[in-house]
């Protein structure tokens, strides 16, 4: 991956947007991508605590990572521990 200047979460646009330095500007659309690779609550609850907290983090995932394999590890084994019977 190129080099990234910048990385935030914008609310007006619900996007995470990225800058890298040879002056692009990339916008990942977090509704598309939950509504993509996302299948439970909880696996959605996963990429929003990415996105607000570490936006920079949930950018790799997306482009470079595999967030479906992600979210079945984290999110489903999290709260698996769970009975809500």
């Amino acid at each position: 991956m190129r080099k990234i200047l910048s990385c935030e979460f914008n609310l007006d646009t619900a996007c995470v947007e990225l800058r890298l330095a040879d002056g692009t500007v990339l916008s990942i659309d977090c509704t598309a991508v939950e509504s993509e690779v996302a299948n439970s609550m909880y696996q959605r609850s996963e990429l929003d605590w990415l996105i607000y907290n570490d936006p920079l983090a949930y950018a790799k995932l997306i482009l470079d990572g595999d967030p479906v394999r992600y979210l079945k590890v984290a999110a489903d084994s999290r709260w698996s521990e769970f009975d809500f019977k």
